[in-house]
């Protein structure tokens, strides 16, 4: 086996064989996926990261190796050598890259056998997600999880290209940092030799990217990992990596500029799509209203439009009391309805209660006016105008719901959604990107009774807005900006605040003590002092982008080594108990 690899070396991947190597002679290493035995000759699909391709024993070419492969079964590890020869008329597999072509197999090495598998390697097979995290190094062979990672590696090496082109500067930042919890609770690392101290793992490079600003690197990048310790969903995971970048002497424009051409770049090379540029922007409030969530899919319209004014004076009751107390009524229009049947529109108006939301209804139009619950309450001109505001014509649906703002984005923003994947709206081969723009810099939280950062609290407001820092918190902007793609944030960052003085107001905004800031931000304050550029940054979320790109259902299908929603690795059994001495070393007890 060894003399084989040493006096052999692999000339091709098993994927890349085309009919162009027809009568060359090649060598070849992979795993076996399929073995079939026709008649004396036996086909065996050799298969490595690249792809598969057929190789024949033949007795009558090589009996030797023709004997030897007698014994190979499913994920043995071969080392072949042959001629490459055009498949039989007839015989060609067109599902294949190399379908046109086979190898005639006249040396073949056994490198390793194999178990049986835990599961089969074909696509079509329907695994439990344990199994495959459990046995993940074979669950890795698959080429459907292949793919993702193979399009992660093309994509980060196309970042790091643009961003090295554009005169970026790779940085690499700790991994065992100071711990500052002002969000997600941080992962703590006990220290040995400083007893009862810790490290905490960076939930993002935040002031170290910032610290180079201050440094005069003026632009700077990482392809980095993130911890945060939090409960998890499809889309999020323990350890995360990071796209992470910062420039000095740059405005909100500028940022969104070169991420435009990072994206442009990315999807160019590594999908062949080519994108619009630049990206549609929204504020903040004007996505709420529009698409009810700071994060719209904008594939598809069905846009929320406001119907309160018309309602304000109505003689429908229910409608006025809810506007009477300060709420509103939005409606979504559905156009060709006809899919939905009264059974799908009862349960939109089921699905609308689910929310407590205090009015909720829907309308056909016709020529003879509505077909709806409601109709006989309104006027006529009330109806006309509900039609003109909705752009309403014969076969459209009126969806409406009545309640409080946030009730109603959060119940027409969820419906929109719903309703568009009942109605295959959604192209999923369509890239949708979006800004979102100029977000509060504060949001109030009622659990501990205080405004906290929506982002961090080393965002920049915006100008205008600092004399409410004191007056009216909430209502400060923030020079801040989120990419949102297909309905997903991929990215978020902002302007950050690069004055010392501007800085400790945003501290007494927050209800942050000298105290409490000196101990948790001194080092960085400091630094503040000492001459610091205008600066900003932003960061894309590597796992969620190559997620959305290459279509994986899961976030987890996109990294190699991912933990369960409950953290945990089935692979290495991780987390898991510690020796007593290692605990007293640290000078920890489990309480």
């Amino acid at each position: 086996m060894s003399d084989f690899i040493s006096i052999k070396k692999r000339s091709h991947y098993c994927g890349a064989l085309r009919a162009s190597e027809v009568d060359q002679n090649v060598v070849l290493m992979g795993w076996a996926h399929r073995r079939r035995d026709h008649g004396g000759i036996v086909f065996v699909d050799l298969r490595d990261r690249e792809g598969l391709v057929q190789v024949v024993f033949n007795p009558d070419i090589c009996p030797e190796a023709h004997l030897e492969a007698q014994k190979i079964r499913s994920e043995f590890v071969l080392a072949v050598e042959g001629k490459v020869r055009r498949r039989p008329a007839g015989m060609e597999n067109p599902t294949l890259k190399t379908g046109e072509v086979e190898v005639m197999v006249s040396e073949l090495a056994i490198l390793s056998e194999a178990k049986t598998p835990p599961f089969s390697l074909d696509a079509d097979t329907d695994l439990s997600e344990n199994i495959r995290l459990k046995y993940r190094y074979i669950d890795l062979r698959r080429p459907e999880i292949q793919k993702y990672l193979l399009l992660r590696n093309r994509v980060a090496a196309e970042a790091r290209r643009y961003f090295q082109d554009a005169g970026f500067i790779e940085v690499e930042t700790p991994f065992l940092t100071k711990s500052t919890p002002e969000g997600a609770r941080d992962y703590l690392v006990p220290s040995r030799i400083n007893k009862g101290m810790f490290y905490a793992l960076p939930q993002s490079p935040q002031l170290f990217k910032q610290l180079l600003m201050i440094s005069g690197f003026d632009r700077y990048y990482q392809i980095v990992k993130c911890f945060r310790d939090e409960d998890l969903r499809a889309d999020r995971q323990p350890e995360f990596t990071q796209i992470d970048v910062e420039m000095s002497f740059i405005s909100v424009d500028d940022i969104i500029s070169v991420m435009e051409g990072l994206m442009a770049e990315v999807f160019k090379n590594c999908l062949g799509r080519d994108l619009s540029l630049p990206f549609p922007r929204l504020s903040y409030f004007d996505a709420l209203d529009h698409y009810g969530k700071d994060n719209p899919d904008t594939r598809f319209s069905m846009e929320i439009r406001d119907l309160t004014d018309i309602f304000r004076d109505t003689g429908f009751e229910v409608i006025r009391e809810v506007i009477d107390n300060g709420g509103v009524l939005k409606a979504i229009l559905v156009k060709d309805n006809k899919r939905l049947s009264r059974k799908d529109l009862d349960g939109i108006r089921d699905y609308i209660a689910t929310y407590d939301a205090k009015v909720s209804a829907w309308a056909r139009i016709n020529p003879e006016g509505w077909t709806s619950t409601i109709f006989k309450y309104l006027k006529a001109e009330e109806v006309q105008k509900v039609n003109d505001a909705m752009d309403a014509h014969e076969g459209d649906l009126i969806v409406f719901a009545a309640d409080t703002l946030k009730t109603i984005r959060e119940v027409l923003g969820n419906l929109r959604l719903q309703l568009a994947k009942k109605l295959d709206l959604i192209d999923p081969n369509q890239f949708a990107f979006a800004w979102i723009t100029e977000f509060p810099l504060f949001e109030y939280s009622d659990t501990e009774k205080r405004y906290v950062s929506t982002h961090h609290p080393f965002t920049s407001p915006v100008m205008e807005d600092l004399p409410l820092l004191r007056s009216d918190p909430g209502r400060v902007r923030a020079r801040a900006y989120d990419l949102v793609l297909n309905g997903s944030e991929i990215g978020g960052g902002s302007i950050r605040i690069h004055q010392q003085k501007v800085q400790s107001l945003i501290f007494q905004a927050l209800g942050l003590g000298d105290e409490e800031v000196r101990l948790k931000f001194g080092y960085f304050l400091d630094a503040l002092e000492y001459g610091t550029p205008p600066h900003g940054g932003i960061a894309f979320g590597l796992d969620r982008m190559i997620m959305i790109m290459s279509g994986a259902e899961s976030i987890r299908d996109v990294i190699a080594f991912p933990k369960t929603q409950k953290a945990t690795c089935l692979l290495t059994d991780a987390p898991t108990k510690v020796s007593i001495e290692q605990l007293m070393e640290l000078s920890l007890k489990i309480a």
